[in-house]
This record gives structure tokens, sequence and C-alpha cells, in this order.
């Protein structure tokens, strides 16, 4: 079973009392980091007179917005609720998903033990598809290209065979095709970046074909506590439960919007993404931001650099980093936050090839160990003195967009939210 009992989501009012209060007090005492945290949350702390600013009332204002809602009332309804959900996952109540044989999809494994924990009775499929990364392309055989690509990218790092790999991703795509005809309710976990916010395509668009008697989404991009959240993985049971007592219903607006998304996804020319990407996805509104910051892995018009690219090197121009410190301080800097660790790995990679040199470890067997530090090339990219593309690294995809110098490629410009070949 999983531990969750030290989880920054699980939040306990009368803690939180406490916190209110003592936070009260180091503001009356004239504490400098107190008054910094009421000018950063308190939306009224420059005009309250400092008599009415120190009340307990305001100190429990601040305390919920640090968590990520708007007032204490709603925090005391939000715990209450999160309460209410644990006694019924200790009381085992019947499972939230029992009135229909269910299917639930979820782009990984993360959740999953904690979805037993929590005491839904539904399969579950993990489909572990990276789509955010590497190619995904208009073939038929898309799926054998992918095989490939995922086999030689991620066996040796993950210590995996690339058949077993294979295998995997071929039978969540076939149980993905038969869904539809299997379950009668069907519900998809998802996040708001651009590796859930893909998957999410990819199954609309099957589900615009054939969908199941109900569709339904169980969707966050936000939640409650006192760290950031990036993903469902983070929750504890209880959270999951009360998620899935707001679950929403997919409509044929959000299934049109996802199987064009797919499409566009797949096509050799990102211009329908981009537009997108930038005119909105009607009945999804956090895949246009996904999608936008999947565009934003094609070369900059500036620097030939992809957005991941860029944050590896301006961590690595503060200073040299092993992989571990890396990765946290990409997922700090990062906008949108997508990337597992090992999903590093290749754009270390081609970084390597002149921008980045690594020291110790080895790429394929103990990449963990590895340090790597900026080179001078790295620098002037970041300067804008040299364009990333003119060295050659080694070529990649963006979905369906191959990348391959000295070839002209699709560039982004983040200005205007536009793509355009370029020799």
């Amino acid at each position: 079973m999983t531990d969750h009992a030290t989880s920054p989501f699980r939040l306990n009012l009368e803690q939180q009392r406490k916190r209110a209060r003592e936070l009260q007090r180091a503001l009356q005492g004239g504490d400098a980091a107190a008054l910094a945290r009421f000018r950063v949350h308190h939306p009224r702390a420059a005009q309250l007179p400092p008599g009415v600013l120190t009340r307990l009332s305001e100190a429990q204002l601040v305390i919920a917005r640090e968590l990520g809602l708007p007032s204490w009332p709603k925090l005391k309804v939000h715990t209450e609720a999160l309460h209410r959900s644990r006694q019924a996952i200790s009381s085992r109540e019947p499972a939230p998903d029992a009135d229909m044989p269910t299917l639930h999809i979820r782009c990984g494994s993360d959740i999953v033990p904690t979805l037993r924990e929590a005491g839904f009775a539904g399969e579950i499929l993990e489909y572990t598809n990276p789509l955010c990364l590497g190619p995904v392309t208009e073939e038929d055989s898309w799926l054998d290209r992918r095989a490939a690509f995922l086999g030689e990218t991620f066996a040796a790092p993950l210590n995996r065979s690339p058949t077993e790999m294979e295998a995997q991703l071929r039978a969540a795509e076939d149980a993905l095709e038969a869904a539809p005809g299997r379950y009668l309710r069907i519900v998809l976990w998802l996040e708001h970046d651009s590796y859930d916010q893909l998957v999410l395509a990819r199954c609309l668009a099957r589900f615009a074909q054939a969908a199941p008697a109900h569709l339904e989404l169980v969707f966050t991009g936000h939640y409650p506590g006192s760290a950031r959240f990036i993903g469902l993985g983070q929750l504890p049971p209880e959270a999951l439960r009360l998620l899935w007592s707001g679950r929403q219903e997919v409509k044929a607006a959000a299934l049109r919007s996802g199987a064009e998304a797919w499409a566009a996804l797949r096509a050799p020319n990102p211009t329908a993404l981009a537009r997108l990407a930038r005119d909105g996805t009607p009945g999804l509104p956090s895949l246009a931001p996904a999608l936008r910051r999947h565009c934003q892995e094609l070369p900059w018009q500036r620097d030939g650099l992809g957005l991941t690219e860029r944050l590896i090197l301006q961590s690595l121009a503060d200073q040299p980093r092993d992989f571990s410190s890396l990765f946290r301080d990409v997922t700090a800097r990062e906008p949108l936050p997508w990337l597992g660790d090992a999903m590093l790995l290749p754009f270390l990679a081609a970084l390597k090839t002149g921008a980045v040199t690594g020291h110790g470890g080895n790429g394929a067997t103990h990449w963990a160990q590895e340090e790597f530090s900026i080179t001078p090339l790295g620098r002037a990219l970041l300067s804008g003195e040299a364009d990333w593309m003119t060295s050659r690294p080694p070529a990649r995809w963006v979905g369906g967009v191959h990348i391959a110098p000295p070839a002209p490629a699709w560039r982004w410009c983040d200005e205007t939210g536009s793509v355009r070949l370029t020799a």
C-alpha cells in the first residue's frame, strides 16, 4: 500500500488553524517573513490598516491562498470533503464505480495502487505511450515506428527489452481500440500537461469513431496543498475519490477537438497544430495550452533550440549538475511539467554533440550517475550568438514533424504562436 501519510495534499483543518495562529502572532511581532507572505497572498495587504491585518481571519485567508484556495471557508469545505472521503474508504463503502462495467484509462501506472486504495473496482488501462516525445506519424504503420523509437531510446536506461516494451505498447493500443465495445463507461484520468493531453487526443480520436455509452473525464490542473501540483500521482486516495465526484461527461465538441488535435499532431506540417494551439480547442480548454507547449519543442527561430533544450542549458549555465539535480531544476523551470526523468535522456544525448559535456556514468546503463556542464557553444546558443541547427544536431521528431539538419526545418515563433519552414 502506498504511504500517503505525509502527503502535502492531505490537509487537516485543525493543523491549518494552528498555522494561521502562528502566522498571526508572527505578523503581530513584526516578523519580516510573515509580512512578505501577506504581501504575496493577501489581496488587500497594502490597503488594510495594521490593526485589521493582524486579525486571525486575515491570517486564515493567507493560509488558504497559500494552499491554492481563494478563502478560508473554501478551505474548510475542502478539508471536510477530504475527511468524508477518508471515512468512506475506511468504512469500506461500495466502490464508487460499482454501478456499471467501467474502464479507467491512465497514461502510466502512478495512480493504479491509489485507485485501488480508494476503493475503485473497475479495470484499469495503463496507456504508457509518451506521445509528447518522438515520432507520431500519419502512416498506417505509425505504431511500428513508435515501438522502434521507444526501444532504441529507453530500453537500456530502463533495463527493459525492446520486445517487452513493444508488447506493452501494442497491448495498450489493442485495449484502447476494443474498449468501446467492452465497457459501458470509460473514464479518463488526466492532467493539463502535454503528456496527458496528447494521450487524451489519441483516446478521443478513437472514441470519435465509436464511443461507449458513458465517456467521462476526471481532470485537474490544480489541487490544494502545500506543494506544487504536478500530477495525480501525488494525491492520496481520498483526493482521487473526491475528484471522481466531480468527473465530467465528454461531449461531442470535445470529441471533435480531440480528433482534430490527433490529426494535426501526426501531420508533417505543424501549421494546423499551431493554429489549434493559438485559436483554442472547443470543449477541451486545457488541450490548446498543451499543444502550444508541444509546439515549443520545435526549433525556435532565434536560436534553433527547443524549449526543453533551452531549459537544460539555462540550468547548466548556473552551475554544473548531476542528473538528479538537473532533472529537478529543469522541472522547476518548466512552465507546464511533462517530463519523467528518463525522458530527459534523449535531449541530453543530442545536446552532448556540442552544447553539453557529460562526465562519469554511462548513457545507457548508469545515466543517473552522470554529471553535466555547459560548453562555450551552449552559452553562445543561450546568448543568441549561435544557432543550434547550424551545428547539425541529431535528427529528431516532434510528433509528425521530422527535424533533420541540414534539411529545412519547421521553426517556432513564440511571440506569434506560428511556425515557418526555414532553410
